[in-house]
């Protein structure tokens, strides 16, 4: 079916080319503080290749790359203020640790504990959704909260393009748009749902054209251009917290790794697509700018590198020690009052314990 009978398709924004060159027109991005992000883009790069080698090591029991989406897990935590949520999934680790979560805690959930491994409240991050799209709901509702109680605090939603197929989608961003909410849909278009292409999932112009059915601004942007997705990012961030509601953002990017360790993608996708994309890769992009700039020298890179290698030393060591084993924990937290049956099955395996212990 042709889309030609639809509204224009919405432009993509950007302020640097694939080279890191300003784009001819484009408004000048703060150089020093584009310093920073890169300092954050290397960061979460080095917690994905760190994240990857502790999964082949048995100590993750698995891992979703955000390799090649650095700079929308970025831009997406240095948009927001303290005050602020940020509603993650499964693949936005780095998101996360870019807010100040320390990235152990982060890595906590991944490594099979039944908890998040960090407080949703003290840092205003909700745990990592695994299930497609539940967590827009929950995030539309902590906004529309917000918003009740006369707060000026702003929502982040992060979803893939996968999600944005998931009935849940549609319930948040109808609601949000008819509460005038102050969320911000966050889509990381990175081009498969697990295996499933874009094209089967969608025929719509773009994702960000589904925002007219709702009511709400729809925004592209080029997600590999850190400059460009804090300008896009905060500006929608910018129009909720003044009480004009929530807008749908598309970042135009692309998973380079596996959708996680237990997938094997070549199986639906071809090498020379992968490599097209590694050419737009958003820390060379940046790193080519704010060199041309002379923002970022030799010294300055080995200084962000060490910092990074810190870090990564510091998640080897916080994961490196097992984590005690409670088989008991199975029936906490699941009614506040436990049922026959489960104080029942409780005292089976205490007693299958005792057992094993005499």
């Amino acid at each position: 079916m042709s889309t030609d009978q639809f509204e224009p398709a919405i432009a993509v924004s950007r302020l640097l080319d694939d080279s890191g060159r300003l784009v001819p027109g484009a408004e000048r991005p703060d150089v020093e503080a584009l310093v920073e992000g890169y300092r954050k883009l290397v960061f979460a790069r080095r917690l994905n290749e760190q994240a990857g080698a502790l999964v082949r090591q048995g100590r993750l029991a698995v891992y979703p790359s955000s390799r090649g989406q650095e700079a929308c897990q970025v831009a997406c935590a240095s948009v927001l203020r303290e005050d602020d949520w940020l509603f993650p999934t499964y693949r936005d680790t780095a998101a996360i640790a870019a807010r100040g979560v320390d990235p152990v805690e982060v890595l906590t959930m991944l490594r099979g504990d039944w908890h998040c491994g960090y407080d949703p409240v003290a840092h205003r991050v909700a745990p990592q959704a695994t299930p497609l799209a539940t967590q827009l709901l929950h995030a539309v509702g902590v906004g529309h909260a917000a918003r009740l109680r006369g707060e000026d605090a702003v929502v982040m939603a992060l979803c893939g393009d996968g999600a944005t197929s998931e009935g849940d989608f549609h319930e948040a961003c109808n609601f949000a748009a008819v509460f005038s909410a102050p969320v911000v849909f966050f889509v990381q278009n990175n081009k498969y749902a697990i295996s499933v292409p874009l094209a089967r999932q969608s025929v719509a112009p773009s994702l960000a054209a589904k925002a007219v059915g709702y009511g709400m601004p729809g925004m592209r942007v080029d997600g590999n251009d850190l400059a460009a997705l804090e300008s896009v990012l905060g500006e929608a961030v910018a129009r909720a917290r003044a009480g004009a509601g929530p807008t749908l953002v598309e970042a135009d990017t692309y998973r380079v790794e596996s959708h996680t360790n237990a997938d094997d993608a070549t199986r639906y996708r071809t090498d020379d697509e992968v490599a097209a994309w590694v050419q737009r890769d958003p820390l060379v992009r940046l790193q080519a700018f704010l060199t041309a700039e002379g923002a970022l020298d030799e010294a300055r890179e080995r200084e962000i590198a060490a910092g990074a290698e810190e870090m990564a030393a510091a998640v080897r060591s916080g994961l490196a020690a097992e984590s005690p084993v409670d088989p008991e924990e199975l029936f906490a937290h699941v009614f506040s009052t436990p049922t026959p049956q489960l104080a029942e099955q409780r005292a089976a395996v205490r007693a299958e314990l005792e057992l094993e212990e005499q």
